[in-house]
């Protein structure tokens, strides 16, 4: 099993501490890691590799449910830009990165603070010290929540 699968069955089984909200076409989470402060992902329900492999209809619905969960990230956590990924090289089933973006959060590692998230280092980024406490997830997934909620 992958480990998106994984995580779904956690939130199934009601283990997945970073569960946020459950959408027609997958889940919206939020991130284990926080360096940019409203990581959120949304998972794809079934095991697929890739967004032409759905039919158009179920596509266009992944792609405006994704969309939402973006805007509810960006108005949730505050953002100046959000950044979004479907790579699928490491995790081969569908999901979906969206990063709430503030100027200056690349630090050193940008071009003037600038750039894409992937310049941030990896040790760096998932370094146990950008988990969130028990407190500021529930904060977070209650801030999501209440924008998703919205839209």
């Amino acid at each position: 099993m992958c480990l998106v699968c994984e995580r779904i069955e956690a939130i199934k089984n009601g283990t997945n501490p970073y569960f946020v909200k459950e959408l027609k076409t997958g889940y919206a989470v939020i991130g284990d890691h926080q360096h940019f402060k409203g990581y959120t992902l949304f998972l794809y329900k079934r095991h697929n590799l890739e967004l032409f492999e759905l039919d158009l209809e179920e596509r266009t619905l992944f792609m405006q449910e994704m969309s939402i969960v973006a805007e509810a990230a960006s108005r949730a956590f505050g953002a100046q830009k959000m950044n979004y990924e479907l790579l699928g090289n490491g995790d081969s089933h569908l999901h979906w990165h969206l990063f709430p973006r503030k100027d200056g959060d690349l630090g050193e590692y940008g071009r003037n603070g600038k750039g894409p998230v992937w310049w941030y280092p990896k040790e760096k980024f998932y370094d146990d010290g950008n988990r969130p406490t028990e407190s500021e997830l529930q904060a977070m997934r209650a801030a999501l929540l209440t924008e998703l909620n919205k839209l």
